[in-house]
């Protein structure tokens, strides 16, 4: 017990290393927890998508999960701030908890994505006040130097969550449940050990500040985003003109209106002051986190499709070849932390990050059936690098010019923000995906058939030429039917997919432009040397 008293903070006082340790050895876990699931989760999605007979409807498991995490970022960090954070981190990862155990008994790609929403309740709060509570006892000058520390969290996450999601994705089953549910089952002891570990450890200092809850504002944010991000997703099969489509605009445009409207009226009890826009940094900064959003996910949800359908690996492979993206995202990120740390200049790194980042999305949209994979892990290594550059640092910009009392949220508005960028980025971009590829599909079926090798493959597979008779007769939802097949028929489902998603990292590309411009306008301003515990204590006594 009393190392556990020994590692608590002091109002006031600069931490040591060691309590800095103990505190983050919670928070670790926590965002250990998040980042796994990700991890395995995308790279078992196909798997899971095709055992539920669900391919194209993939976006809404993550849609789900990606609205309720976004919109419930900013009330974490505002509830954090009235409560106290390590209550509502326990909450977090509570709910966390209980989204994982529905999702492993889902039936459908329907009830996964509601399951997953649930989940996303919880991991709304794991990674926001995990930084919010790091800018509590630590300094700018000095977070730079254990941002090495949550890359490691990520590092690992991305190794293991891989090979565990192929594992499990693979299995036919595993102690009796079916092999694909282990994927979110495994969340289950992780997160009873992170509840025990943060409930031990995670002691700092908490002064309340009374606020009232703005549900108002949560309420007209869901009423906002959610018809906006279902219409992203939905938009390709209802017509994007269509009466159901334009319905969703109206309503999602008047939740919008809305949002700023209740926030205006609540003044400092808004679940994101409006005040805060006015900070350059804050405004500028979320600005290209949104942005950061859009482009990232774009080449993250497509990269694993592209080696699963096209280079046709296995699910445990494909996360395995996506260990360049995390390598050149540790090493940028901790390159980055120690120069900051050392010189206390910063602005650099997301103008050096957002370019390569455009760069390695246009390299990416040259790749094909036939491209190297040797020479698609350079490309990823590259997007890698770039964003290891950009996320860090952002954060740290929006918060070294926050004040102590808004420290809760304005950290999670950069990962509100960026969520956003997310979710639009997501369904968006997997839109544009399967709404092209069907044509791609047909012009190179149309192209193959006039070549004797193709009708020479299709005269010795009686079954498939009848799949295709009569037009489209190929069902994309369930991918399996390209194992095995004759790699001539293939070819043309092969290079469809392929050339759908360049256009996917096309258009990515041309996002991360914006925020290549945008970080340009970013002013760099001088890194504190006091933690947000420190300025609070100040701030104290310059008012008594």
């Amino acid at each position: 017990m009393s190392s556990t008293t020994d590692a608590t903070p002091t109002p006031g006082v600069s931490l040591t290393h060691r309590q800095i340790m103990t505190v983050l050895s919670g928070l670790l876990l926590g965002m250990f927890l998040a980042a796994l699931d990700q991890m395995i989760v995308a790279s078992a999605m196909k798997t899971i998508a095709d055992q539920l007979h669900g391919q194209t409807l993939q976006a809404w498991a993550t849609t789900a999960y990606l609205i309720t995490a976004t919109i419930t970022t900013p009330l974490y960090g505002k509830l954090s701030d009235i409560y106290g954070r390590k209550p509502m981190y326990l909450a977090a990862i509570t709910l966390f908890l209980a989204g994982s155990l529905l999702s492993g008994i889902a039936t459908s790609m329907y009830e996964l994505a509601a399951f997953r929403a649930v989940q996303g309740l919880g991991a709304g709060g794991l990674m926001s006040l995990a930084f919010a509570i790091m800018a509590d006892i630590i300094s700018p000058r000095e977070r730079s130097k254990y941002s090495a520390y949550f890359m490691a969290v990520f590092g690992s996450a991305s190794v293991l969550g891989p090979v565990i999601g192929g594992v499990f994705a693979g299995l036919d089953s595993f102690l009796g449940v079916t092999g694909w549910r282990w994927v979110f089952l495994v969340n289950v002891p992780i997160a009873l050990l992170a509840l025990f570990v943060v409930a031990r450890v995670l002691n700092i200092p908490h002064q309340r500040v009374n606020h009232r809850i703005d549900f108002g504002g949560a309420i007209a944010l869901t009423v906002g985003l959610v018809p906006l991000l279902i219409v992203a997703e939905q938009g390709r099969e209802w017509g994007w003109a269509s009466g159901l489509s334009i319905a969703m605009y109206v309503i999602g445009v008047l939740g919008l209106v809305a949002f700023v409207w209740v926030e205006n009226r609540m003044g400092d009890e808004a679940l994101l002051p409006m005040r805060m826009f006015r900070n350059h940094t804050f405004a500028l900064g979320n600005t290209i986190n949104f942005v950061l959003g859009i482009g990232m996910f774009g080449g993250m949800v497509s990269i694993p499709l592209y080696l699963q359908i096209v280079k046709g690996v296995t699910p445990t492979v494909a996360g395995l070849l996506l260990l360049p993206m995390t390598f050149g995202i540790m090493s940028a990120t901790a390159i980055a932390g120690k120069v900051t740390s050392t010189t206390g200049r910063y602005k650099v790194f997301p103008i050096i990050g957002a370019g390569l980042m455009a760069i390695a999305l246009f390299l990416l949209s040259t790749i094909g059936t036939d491209t190297p994979t040797w020479q698609v892990m350079i490309y990823m290594f590259l997007m890698g690098a770039g964003l290891g550059q950009c996320m860090q640092t952002l954060l740290l910009a929006i918060q070294n010019d926050a004040e102590p009392r808004d420290m809760g949220v304005a950290t999670a508005s950069a990962t509100f923000f960026r969520q956003i960028g997310g979710t639009v980025g997501t369904a968006v971009f997997l839109s544009i995906l399967f709404s092209t590829v069907g044509g791609k599909i047909a012009d190179g079926l149309r192209a193959a058939a006039q070549t004797d090798a193709f009708r020479a493959a299709l005269g010795q597979n009686p079954e498939f030429a009848k799949m295709l008779q009569g037009g489209g007769g190929v069902d994309i939802n369930n991918t399996e039917f390209l194992n095995g097949l004759d790699p001539v028929l293939a070819k043309p489902f092969l290079d469809g997919f392929s050339s759908a998603i360049d256009t996917v990292f096309l258009t990515g590309g041309i996002v991360m432009i914006a925020a290549f411009v945008l970080v340009w306008f970013l002013r760099e301003k001088p890194l504190s040397t006091k933690s947000g515990l420190e300025r609070v204590a100040d701030a104290e006594t310059l008012a008594v």
